[in-house]
């Protein structure tokens, strides 16, 4: 038995056009993000933790082809992936019954999701993966809603997802909900490599371990002032789920990260965890060491190969770059960074 999702996908949709009826398809780049820097500055009454982070979607991501189905009961969705939930746990069948409840949309899919992005990275590749299935139902269905509706809805899902209706860049505070959008603060031509272990770190695991007098006590602001003059470094690229958390659910993340920059011998400009991990990002270039290659222990372990920082344009989705992007660095954008973060100007 061949396992085929994508071949049933394409079958199906044969079978509605040749039946007379109107297939609507669209297909789209479904990124993850990484978290250039995350601080936690507080535990919740309701038991979540704000923070406050500077979020980035990145050019590694899935594909999700959507096609509308007769059917007015439920969304069929199939993956090239085994494990991944196909009910109505998964994220983008809970982005599409939101989609219908909150615009009485009696629209159902069929999705096929192309999953490269690995699952408990830290990466937010489901939450990408909800956010763009918001935004293709809102499209096939002759944009019933505004972005700014779409944003605001997904928060009900997922903490992370109304990041992804940003451009692309954003300060994101309370849950991670609450996103301001900003120019993008680096050049997006930077190379990064994102190594993941095997073995992943489960997010409830990791908040359990956390103690906020654990923290760090810079201010996020000022870790992003830093970034926008500076760039990234080693000392602003600060996770506090990483060092008591992180590494006391997977130790074996610990040493990967120790040996990581003993071999790497500075060719990264900063080596950090994105999220709650188990993914280490590095900075300023696009190749792992060349242990990860050849130790039979890192066999399976995720790199992602060349990867860059990911903007999108207004009313337009994520596209994922076919080349190198070219470097951007509008100083007039910086300056637009500067206005709304730290003088309070909404110019």
């Amino acid at each position: 038995i061949v396992y085929d999702p994508v071949g049933r996908y394409e079958e199906l949709t044969r079978e509605l056009q040749s039946s007379g009826g109107f297939a609507r398809n669209l297909t789209l780049f479904s990124p993850s993000k990484i978290n250039v820097f995350l601080r936690i500055t507080s535990k919740r009454p309701d038991g979540y933790h704000d923070l406050a982070s500077l979020f980035h979607v990145i050019s590694l991501g899935d594909t999700l082809k959507f096609s509308v189905s007769p059917s007015k009961k439920k969304d069929s969705l199939t993956t090239n992936v085994f494990g991944i939930p196909l009910d109505d746990s998964n994220l983008v069948i809970k982005a599409l019954n939101l989609y219908r409840k909150k615009t009485g949309s009696d629209t159902y899919f069929w999705v096929h999701l192309d999953k490269r992005v690995p699952s408990g990275a830290g990466l937010g590749g489901g939450s990408g993966n909800a956010a763009t299935a918001l935004w293709a139902a809102n499209q096939i269905n002759g944009n019933l809603a505004s972005e700014a509706d779409l944003q605001e809805w997904s928060a009900e899902i997922g903490s992370d997802i109304p990041f992804f209706f940003s451009h692309g860049a954003a300060f994101c505070t309370g849950r991670g909900e609450i996103v301001r959008d900003i120019p993008a603060p680096l050049p997006l031509d930077t190379p990064l490599v994102l190594i993941k272990p095997k073995e992943a770190c489960p997010t409830a695991e990791v908040y359990k371990h956390f103690r906020i007098a654990d923290a760090s006590s810079e201010d996020p602001e000022e870790l992003l002032r830093k970034i926008i003059e500076n760039g990234v470094s080693q000392d602003v690229c600060i996770n506090d789920l990483v060092e008591a958390p992180a590494f006391q659910v997977l130790p074996s993340l610990k040493a990967l990260k120790q040996r990581i920059m003993a071999a790497s011998r500075g060719k990264y400009k900063s080596l950090f965890m994105s999220g709650s991990g188990s993914t280490l990002v590095g900075v300023g270039d696009p190749e792992p060491p060349q242990f990860i290659y050849d130790d039979e222990q890192h066999s399976d372990t995720f790199v992602s190969g060349k990867s860059y920082f990911v903007t999108r344009r207004d009313n337009e989705w994520y596209q994922q770059p076919l080349s190198q992007p070219e470097a951007v660095t509008d100083k007039h954008d910086i300056n637009e960074v500067y206005n709304q973060l730290f003088t309070g100007s909404d110019k």
